[in-house]
């Protein structure tokens, strides 16, 4: 079973907030700091082109902020390659990358790449992101069949896109998606990979996720974590969320 899964906490809707008036404030580097002071181990951000939550000079700010103050965590950024994702890349060279195929006006993530059809044109940006000594990681959909593909391109890892599970929680419909869940980790790790998870995982169904899908070293929540956050404060839901990891993990 997996050792201890890492929590990257994604600010994007911290930032969405901010910009609805012109006061900087809530502001996400002390967001950042509040959560990583309370033991989360990442901080993810997806800069869409559109700027409509974190803009650009938010991930220079906080990857500033993460190598002067908490030089441990990780920095995690996600987006589409072919838009703006490897501007990033190329200038900052966070930690890890995620690859995610969102078009341009996407309300939010809601499918992963597609093999082999994606396979010729993610290897070369795949191949340079490494050169930069970025981990790739692929939001994929759980499709056992994929991973060997995904490994094949040249990717690290993929980021399982579990907003499936999500609204299978707690139907009848659970026990099965969860198994392909599982299946598709394992597949995952049978070719060579390592596995992260996100997309509407919450207080409610985190545990039972990692306690049954093999070998997650990270989990990416944003919108259930700052919806918490609200009414607990950035580092109780911190907290929270790392008490529901320790759960999964007795």
């Amino acid at each position: 079973m997996n050792s201890r899964t890492a929590l990257s906490v994604n600010l994007n809707k911290v930032a969405l907030v901010r910009n609805t008036r012109h006061l900087g404030i809530p502001s996400v580097t002390r967001a950042a700091a509040l959560c990583l002071g309370a033991g989360a181990q990442g901080i993810t951000v997806h800069p869409r082109p559109d700027a409509r939550h974190i803009r650009a000079d938010d991930v220079h700010a906080l990857h500033a902020q993460l190598a002067q103050e908490w030089p441990q965590a990780e920095f995690n950024i996600e987006g589409n390659p072919f838009h703006n994702l490897m501007d990033f890349v190329r200038r900052l060279r966070p930690q890890q990358a995620t690859f995610v195929p969102d078009s341009e006006g996407q309300f939010t993530s809601d499918h992963g790449w597609s093999f082999p059809e994606d396979l010729q044109r993610l290897r070369p940006l795949v191949a340079e992101t490494r050169e930069h000594g970025v981990r790739v990681s692929l939001f994929m959909d759980p499709v056992p069949e994929a991973m060997a593909h995904a490994r094949a391109v040249g990717a690290d890892r993929v980021e399982l896109y579990t907003e499936g599970y999500a609204r299978a929680f707690g139907t009848p419909r659970q026990e099965a998606v969860l198994r392909q869940y599982a299946l598709a980790a394992q597949a995952a790790l049978d070719a060579g990979l390592a596995v992260n998870a996100g997309h509407d995982l919450n207080r409610e169904n985190l545990t039972l996720f990692l306690a049954t899908v093999p070998g997650v070293s990270e989990v990416s929540i944003g919108h259930a974590f700052i919806a918490d956050a609200l009414e607990l404060g950035y580092a109780a839901a911190t907290r929270a969320y790392l008490d529901c990891i320790a759960r999964a993990f007795p």
